[in-house]
Order: structure tokens, then sequence, then C-alpha cells
């Protein structure tokens, strides 16, 4: 299969998976608001996924469509980050998640609207007006959250150091990204990495948390290794389409 096609996937299952992570907040959120803004961006994201599921059916031709691509693939056909994956825990699990994803699709998708790929790049320019509003909505939950009372300060600066394992992915490369970044179609990650943490120290300083030190990072999930969250996510998500193949409604 084409580095394009896998490269496609990868950010398209990122995309998916934590938007239907997020969409298990519908209904539950800490309030009426709050709970219609965590949906649209789930939302958001879904429609993410589903632009580039479509194209990544397209380049890999062999008649399959984005709903084909989202709910008949295995777990280890799966190739999003680790760090979408994890489960929502707290709020203050699903804020920080979020804020480490949103500081780095904001500057993903910054670059990949200079693509040579015409139709990612579209697709990007598309994205990051979203994306940016995303980065605002986390942003701010971080920042009452982590300049809050003591208990949503201890809750955040748990939430943060708990998912940092997760952060290193975001910016390992391998030959796939090497060679998207050569022809001028995505970005390298590791280019990424000085943007995110000037974005993530400031959010965290003003919220009065602590950036975490050096320590051994999590990966694997780009390559189909993956851990156990996801099974039971796909378990749900796909639970109708498997169960009932070719049903339209």
């Amino acid at each position: 299969m084409s580095a394009l096609f896998d490269a496609v996937l990868r950010l398209a299952d990122s995309n998916l998976i934590l938007g239907q992570r997020l969409s298990e907040w519908c209904a539950k959120g800490p309030q009426m608001e709050e709970d219609v803004a965590l949906t649209n961006v789930a939302l958001d994201l879904i429609g993410h996924a589903n632009l580039l599921l479509g194209y990544a059916a397209e380049i890999e031709g062999k008649g399959q469509d984005a709903d084909q691509l989202a709910f008949l693939r295995d777990g280890d056909k799966f190739h999003n980050l680790l760090l979408v994956e994890q489960p929502n825990g707290d709020y203050a699990h699903t804020i920080a998640r979020q804020l480490f994803f949103d500081a780095w699709a904001n500057a993903w998708y910054a670059q990949m609207a200079q693509s040579s790929d015409q139709r990612l790049a579209e697709i990007a320019a598309r994205a990051l007006k979203e994306t940016r509003y995303h980065w605002r909505h986390s942003t701010q939950w971080a920042l009452r959250l982590g300049d809050g009372t003591e208990e949503s300060h201890q809750r955040m600066q748990a939430a943060i150091d708990a998912l940092w394992m997760f952060t290193g992915e975001l910016f390992a490369d391998d030959e796939v990204d090497v060679e998207m970044a050569e022809q001028g179609i995505m970005p390298l990650p590791s280019s990424l990495a000085p943007q995110w943490n000037t974005a993530i120290s400031a959010v965290l300083e003003e919220a009065t948390l602590s950036m975490p030190g050096d320590q051994w990072m999590q990966s694997g999930g780009k390559q189909g290794r993956h851990t156990e969250h996801l099974g039971y996510i796909l378990a749900e998500m796909q639970f109708l389409p498997r169960a009932y193949p070719g049903a339209a409604w």
C-alpha cells in the first residue's frame, strides 16, 4: 500500500477515534453549554475523519468508502495516535487530552494547508478553522481548572502528568512521515515539537500547572499497536455495521 494511503489513514483514524471518545460525553457534560460545545468538537473531528477516510478510500482504489474503512477494520488495522484512545476519565483528563491534541492539530493543519497535494491542502484549510476553536475551548478549560480550586488544580495536574507519556508519539518520525515530508505533502512530525511545546508551556504556566519533565514515551499507535482501550471503542462504534452488514437507513 502507498505511503500516501498510510499517512492519510493515520490522520483520519486519530480524528475518528478522538471524535468517538468525546461523543461519550454527550448528555453528560458538566453544564449544558459545555455539553453542546464538546459535542460540536466531536462532530467536527468526525467530519474531518470522514473527509480523510473518503480520500484514503480513493487512494486505495479497492472500491471501499469512508464508512467501510471506519466500521469494517479490526483494531490492528487502525493507525491512530495512542493519545486519542485513552479513556475520558474525569473532566480534567478529557481536557488535558484535548489540549495536547489541539495544540498538535493546529500546528499540523497550518502546515498541511500548504501541501503539494491539493486535496489535503483543502481539507487542512477547512479543518484549521475548526481546530483553532477547539484550541481556544481546551485552553479556557485548562486555565479554569488549573487556576481554580485546590481540587480542580490537583485533578488537572494529575491529568497532565498521566497523559504526558502519550505526547511523544505526536512527534515521532518513521519512513512514512519522512516520505510525505520529502514530497511536501505533510509536515514532518518532529518539526512541530518546538511550536507545540511553546503553546503548551504557555498555557500550563498561566494555569499555574507544572510541565512534566523528560520521561519514557509510549509509541506504536501509528504502526497498529494499541492499548486495550481501542478494542472497547471499536466494539461500540462498529457493532451495528457488523451486526447488520449492508444495512441502510
